[in-house]
């Protein structure tokens, strides 16, 4: 297995978003493409990993197929394949492609370093990888230990302690005060791109009772479909407002369009206000009001500043579980290289036990039998122990072809089969 695993990827390190979005992929595409890879190339592990900031293909095979695998992208997408080449990276090196997908996995290579989106997404490509029989033992087993790495990760380590991004640390203080609220009515008024990410994190934590509401009605429909929201009438803002016990505001404007004005007649014992805007869309007096709290972009970006400077310190305790599980699983995938020559010299064996069984057994009462079948068989388990012991040691010394070929010469190993 060594030497097979390979990756094409296309990120927001050298693609806009505009770019990143011609090529994503969703689930239908993701497993289309992966069917399409194994009949052209007779390629049988794949992994499709694709977010809103990168597109990955990751799969086993002796050849390089990266330009291979951008030209079916370019043409499932209906794109010019010379025109996407620059943006995409190929990485042909097994190690690399390991380390890499570690590393994407466990958020080192995100926007928002730790992202903690990424390790579900992750999860969902190995789930649409096993759904079309494209993860094999090598990804089945490398997706595992990436779970398992990440979960270390978490409890050893402040590398996912916090919100380090502005719509985390956003429901992150949203949090704080939920639990003095009873299923409160959340309002999220403007959809750019800090108003979008506040809603997907809210969607990606399950809440409901959630209202959006845009100068573009038709952008505030889109993303209410999409994310199961209520949407409203932007020229009813001031109404809405004053329904909705949660405001998160991060629209454009000159002039605040919340004001103590605004909430004159509010009839809500407590009201709570997220300002994500520059300039500011919530007036700076706001608490002045009875029963109002207010929250600006400053306090919310020192929180995620915060929370991110502690995951960069905590960079290099990462990097040393991800080399640790990734040595362990090189050893691994190298045992995988000498397991049909086990297989084959257990079956060599085996054979040469039953043969000569077979000359006696006929001698012997059934007792007799079956206590000459359990003695030749713990026999033969004794035997071959020392050569699995050593065909393993010589995996790791990066000594096992020469061991193979002596058992292959001694026990006549390629007439066997696994």
């Amino acid at each position: 297995m060594h030497g097979l695993f390979k990756a094409i990827t296309i990120s927001h390190k050298k693609a806009s978003l505009p770019v990143r979005g011609q090529i994503a992929l969703n689930e239908e595409e993701a497993k289309a493409l992966m069917l399409k890879i194994r009949e052209t190339y007779d390629v049988s592990e794949v992994l499709v990993l694709s977010t809103c900031n990168r597109t990955e293909i990751y799969y086993c095979s002796e050849s390089d197929l990266g330009e291979n695998i951008i030209r079916l992208i370019a043409s499932q997408k209906i794109l010019n394949s010379s025109e996407i080449f620059p943006f995409f990276d190929i990485i042909s090196n097994h190690n690399e492609a390991v380390k890499y997908l570690f590393e994407v996995a466990m958020g080192l290579h995100s926007q928002v370093v730790g992202d903690l989106q990424i390790p579900n997404q992750v999860k969902h490509a190995y789930q649409w990888a096993a759904d079309v029989q494209m993860a094999g033992p090598f990804l089945h087993r490398l997706l595992h230990t990436i779970f398992f790495t990440n979960k270390k990760i978490v409890q050893e380590t402040s590398f996912r302690d916090g919100a380090a991004s502005t719509s985390y640390a956003t429901v992150e203080v949203m949090e704080t005060f939920l639990p003095l609220l009873h299923n409160p009515k959340i309002l999220v008024v403007g959809l750019g791109e800090i108003g979008e990410d506040v809603c997907r994190t809210l969607a990606d934590k399950g809440y409901k009772n959630i209202t959006i509401t845009n100068r573009t009605l038709e952008k505030a429909e889109k993303l209410a479909n999409e994310l199961n929201f209520e949407v409203a009438d932007y020229e009813s803002v001031n109404q809405n407002i004053l329904d909705a016990e949660i405001v998160i505001s991060s629209v454009r404007c000159e002039e605040p369009i919340i004001t103590k004005a605004t909430l004159e007649n509010k009839t809500l014992a407590i009201k709570y206000l997220i300002d994500l805007s520059v300039p500011n869309s919530i007036a700076a007096n706001i608490e002045e009001l009875a029963g109002v709290v207010a929250y600006n972009l400053d306090e919310i970006q020192l929180r995620a500043n915060e929370a991110l400077q502690r995951r960069m310190e905590a960079i290099p305790q990462v990097l040393d579980i991800i080399d640790d599980a990734i040595g362990e699983f090189n050893n691994w995938s190298q045992e995988m290289i000498v397991s049909p020559t086990i297989q084959k010299l257990k079956g060599a064996l085996e054979q040469i036990r039953k043969e000569e069984m077979a000359r006696f057994v006929k001698e012997l009462s059934t007792e007799e039998a079956e206590k000459m079948d359990k003695i030749t068989a713990s026999m033969m388990q004794k035997i071959i122990k020392l050569p699995v012991i050593q065909l393993k040691a010589a995996c790791k010394r990066g000594e096992a072809e020469t061991l193979i070929d002596v058992l292959n010469d001694l026990f006549n190993l390629e007439k066997q089969t696994v």
